[in-house]
């Protein structure tokens, strides 16, 4: 019988099924930008936590440099592969795999470098911000300051109005879609630029609720019947060249329960308001979107009320 946080767990990420993480070893722009990143923050002889560390790949990462690498997992299907796959590789004897629930586990010592890829586009449905801001709680209670260095350093979230395509050989069928980012999206129309909504920094307290309500300016006729959200991840700031080292997720794209028929100059607005690691159907019930005239009714009724 599992616990209710090991239920919940199951429904928001920590007991994925493995072949899952098997195809996260095979997305080439994810491994990229994480080796980079681990390689520029983590420092000789530093000592590296991950949260969440899967296959173990990414501590794998982290031990080409550090002395010791503490990779903490839940799932204990992974703790034995992880376990498995580090024996078989150079350096994998610096990586400590700790069977462990990332909510509640604490290293033994300091430690220099915080890895943690608990991330869903929009970050919804996996607990990267309620784990990350647990952590540094415990570890400020138990090690005082400085906090250690986090990578992702922080989260860019965009929206962006679409006209998509929702026909299967005939079937109409408006589904959450998930695209890889680096590919041109068949089906999709752009109807105007994308928006920043949130911005993430770890390196300050984050909170779990994430609201929006902002306007775009139409660029093309169409029809607008859902929304793609785009989470850019900042693995690490570079100092010297003045850049980042970023990991785009797969875009989702949600469909509008009523589409909207929009031109060239059309004002349209749109608000959504979710937790983070909260479902997708809660970020999708939340989407209101149309004239600015729909949210003064909307705010007025509000007023009235209160």
């Amino acid at each position: 019988m599992l616990t209710e946080r090991e239920l919940e767990s199951s429904y928001l990420g920590q007991f994925i099924p493995v072949h899952y993480h098997h195809n996260m070893l095979m997305d080439q722009n994810r491994m990229s930008g994480f080796k980079a990143a681990i390689n520029h923050l983590v420092a000789p002889g530093a000592k590296v936590l991950e949260l969440g560390g899967g296959t173990g790949v990414l501590s794998w990462f982290a031990a080409a440099k550090a002395e010791k690498v503490w990779c903490v997992e839940y799932n204990p299907d992974l703790v034995r592969e992880a376990r498995n796959f580090l024996s078989k590789n150079v350096n994998g004897h610096k990586v400590e795999v700790v069977e462990a629930d990332a909510f509640d586990y604490l290293p033994p010592e300091p430690v220099d470098v915080v890895i943690c890829e608990m991330i869903h586009v929009a970050m919804v449905r996996e607990k990267q911000v309620q784990v990350i801001e647990a952590f540094k709680q415990r570890y400020l209670e138990k090690f005082g300051g400085p906090l250690p260095l986090f990578i992702p350093e922080a989260m860019i979230m965009a929206v962006q109005p679409l006209q998509q395509d929702y026909s299967f050989e005939g079937y109409n069928a408006p589904i959450v879609q998930f695209r890889e980012a680096t590919f041109e999206q068949a089906g999709s129309i752009d109807l105007a630029a994308p928006a920043v909504y949130s911005l993430l920094d770890f390196t300050q307290p984050v909170g779990t609720d994430i609201a929006w309500q902002g306007s775009f300016v139409i660029e093309r006729d169409g029809i607008v019947n859902s929304l793609r959200f785009v989470t850019k991840n900042i693995l690490a700031v570079v100092m010297e060249t003045n850049s980042t080292i970023d990991w785009l997720n797969h875009y989702m794209t949600l469909p509008l329960a009523d589409p909207i028929i929009v031109q060239a100059g059309d004002a349209l607005c749109v608000s959504f308001a979710y937790r983070a690691g909260g479902s997708i159907q809660s970020l999708q019930a939340s989407i209101r979107a149309g004239d600015a005239s729909i949210f003064a009714v909307e705010e007025y009724t509000e007023s009235v009320a209160a």
